[in-house]
């Protein structure tokens, strides 16, 4: 098996690598092949240690395989196989090997078996997914990269600070359940939701993702988000304070999407609210919740990927044209696009014969089989708002609504495949969710189609719908400005860090001529007593030193004896 040679996600990294030194066909090619070698290879990696590796007194399992590990394992080389194929026709070659360098990487921390091979496949992640948000080739995109860049690090050092505690503590590196009770273990768990997009630092994902590029964002969907909500659900099962950090992730997500004009920025945005789902679940803890979380994830990166592909053949066809209030009736022109976005919003919607009615009802059925009234209350009101950000927002103001009249036609061949390719996953899924659920961690024995599910769930899309079209004045999207926490670190700390660098500079210059006036007073009192005229320069008298001597003998004589 390839597994024994090599992790399955250096195959991927080594694709990306080999990349900048091919052009035309044998690239496509690669782009296409490392990923379709990197599912087999996942797909072969069998349940227990696969490969080990020595590092100080400690033995690495840097391949462990388990049902959960192959779960996301499978989703995030089909991610990579999608994404490539959208990219076919980026010229940005530098991007595309970062992409395939993240992916591979976030597939090795899901076959981490240990705490450091983790730690360091997490970190390869952080630097290749900047190097994608850089890849937008833009002003905008190489702030928004130095930022992310920043953020993730401090996620990294909070994770390694964790790892270094709780290795002391405990002597161990197993990637194993951990408790919140220690120091180590809340600072691992710190680092791990920087990188979920928990708050209070959530910004950078909106930050960032709508800066790369029009292919650039279908790849940062992807795996980030994803590989925390792994990461949680292999150390952090049932930690209770993960449901009501991602609730707050649901109802975040919901509020600036409903303010958001750029299209990019609605997607965005909806990535932290169905992350909060997912995390929502790992809180819960219970085998249902974790198969919920982990089913999710899996239909969130396809559905998600549909959603910002459809977003990037806009942007592609259109010369970069991103803000809704610029867009509308693109439908008339650009009908396959139109169609795999409209599956994609069903999907986010949880809408019957779509991945995410599987996946979402689990979570949702999982709070309320505990007995969690106020997480299912808000869970099912995420549920509909959900309808509204995206499931109609998204889609009426960019395809249909006002004509905009803009004409681009649909994207290339390629890019249309990779569309159609998600969109056929995420109803191939909805109709027949059995093979995602033997993929499962544990065994399901969840019915997604019963009446009382649908019927509910109709119910609760329609009335999503009429709130939406009754309210259509009032949330049509409108130029402006957001302001969200990162405002402190992007405008307060300037203006902070600016304020403190004129006080210091101040401070510095009074603190400074101080010191030159004592100087200058210490310089004169020397010239005074030692210079050429000063009173120890002077020539004495041979009486004045006898006299000194006997004065201080005598001075002497008394310290002795007293």
């Amino acid at each position: 098996m390839i597994s024994d040679l090599l992790p399955p996600g250096v195959l991927l990294i080594l694709g990306g690598a080999l990349l900048p030194f091919v052009r035309g066909p044998l690239r496509a090619a690669v782009l296409l092949v490392a990923p379709l070698l990197t599912l087999a290879a996942v797909w072969t990696v069998p349940d227990g240690v696969v490969m080990t590796a020595g590092f100080l007194d400690y033995t690495l399992q840097v391949v462990e395989g388990d049902r959960l590990s192959r779960l996301f394992g499978i989703v995030f080389a089909l991610a990579a196989f999608g994404g490539g194929l959208f990219a076919l026709r980026q010229d940005f070659t530098r991007e595309l090997a970062a992409a395939y360098v993240y992916a591979g990487s976030s597939i090795g921390v899901v076959f981490s078996g240990d705490l450091i091979t983790l730690f360091v496949f997490w970190e390869i992640m952080a630097i290749a997914s900047t190097v994608v948000v850089w890849s937008g080739n833009s002003a905008r995109s190489a702030r928004a990269g130095m930022r992310y860049i920043l953020v993730h690090l401090l996620g990294g050092v909070l994770l390694m600070a964790g790892l270094a505690a709780h290795i002391v503590d405990t002597g161990s590196i197993d990637a194993t359940r951990l408790l919140p009770s220690t120091l180590g273990s809340w600072l691992m768990l710190a680092g791990i939701l920087v990188n979920a997009g928990a708050p209070p630092l959530w910004a950078w994902v909106a930050d960032a993702y709508p800066e790369a590029s029009w292919s650039g964002a279908v790849f940062l969907s992807a795996f980030t988000t994803k590989t925390a909500v792994y990461v949680l659900i292999r150390l952090y099962p049932g930690t209770e304070i993960l449901v009501w950090i991602g609730l707050a992730m649901i109802f975040y997500g919901v509020i600036y999407a409903l303010r958001e004009n750029d299209m990019r920025r609605i997607l965005v945005y909806s990535i932290v609210n169905q992350v909060g789902f997912m995390v929502t679940a790992v809180g819960i803890g219970t085998e249902t919740a974790l198969n919920g979380a982990a089913a999710h994830a899996f239909a969130h990166i396809l559905y998600k990927a549909v959603l910002l592909m459809s977003a990037g053949a806009v942007l592609y066809q259109t010369g970069g044209v991103g803000k809704c209030t610029q867009l509308g009736g693109l439908a008339r022109s650009m009908p396959f696009t139109t169609a795999a976005a409209i599956i994609g919003a069903l999907s986010i919607c949880a809408f019957p014969l779509t991945s995410g009615f599987v996946s979402k009802s689990m979570i949702i059925d999982a709070a309320g089989a505990e007995h969690m009234a106020a997480a299912w209350f808000l869970l099912e009101a995420a549920s509909a708002a959900a309808i509204l950000y995206v499931g109609l927002r998204f889609v009426w103001f960019v395809f249909f609504d006002r004509d905009s009249g803009l004409r681009p036609a649909d994207p290339p061949l390629s890019m249309k495949a990779a569309m159609g390719l998600m969109a056929a996953l995420c109803l191939i899924l909805g109709v027949w969710p059995q093979p995602l659920y033997d993929l499962l961690p544990y065994p399901v024995d969840y019915v997604p189609y019963t009446v009382s599910h649908v019927v509910h769930q109709l119910q609760l899309l329609l009335f999503a719908a009429a709130v939406f079209f009754l309210t259509l004045p009032l949330t049509r999207p409108r130029e402006g400005i957001t302001l969200d926490f990162d405002w402190f670190y992007r405008r307060f700390g300037l203006m902070l860090a600016r304020e403190l660098g004129i006080a210091t500079g101040r401070a510095g210059q009074s603190l400074l001529g101080s010191g030159k006036a004592v100087l200058r007073r210490f310089v004169g009192f020397v010239e005074t007593h030692h210079g050429p005229g000063g009173l120890l320069a002077r020539t004495w008298g041979t009486s004045m030193a006898v006299l000194s001597v006997l004065v201080l003998l005598l001075v002497y004589l008394l310290i002795y004896y007293v």
